[in-house]
């Protein structure tokens, strides 16, 4: 998965699938699919939907941005150390699955 704002990468073109499939729960290549099967019978009508459909996208991006995930805006933590010779290692304490 790529990061960065969907609607300026590189490797998409407005990143409409992608948004869509991301927001309804289905893989994106089953829109581009249908998208290139309709650009097949009507490519100005493809181009219009597209286009009106990449409009809806950035402003509901606009309008609701998607929060950045916690991971993303820490810096990894540094490994811990190896235990020296004849030292154990510490035991971690189990965490519970419920609370």
């Amino acid at each position: 998965m790529h990061n960065g704002n969907l609607l300026t990468r590189p490797d998409t073109f407005f990143g409409v699938c992608e948004a869509i499939g991301q927001d309804l729960g289905f893989h994106p290549n089953f829109l581009r699919i249908a998208l290139a099967g309709f650009a097949f019978w009507n490519p100005a009508g493809a181009v219009a939907a597209y286009a009106a459909t990449a409009l809806v996208v950035a402003l509901s991006r606009w309008l609701y941005p998607s929060p950045e995930p916690a991971g993303l805006a820490e810096a990894p933590a540094a490994p811990a150390a190896a235990p020296a010779a004849g030292e154990q290692a510490p035991v971690a304490e189990p965490v519970p699955l419920a609370a």
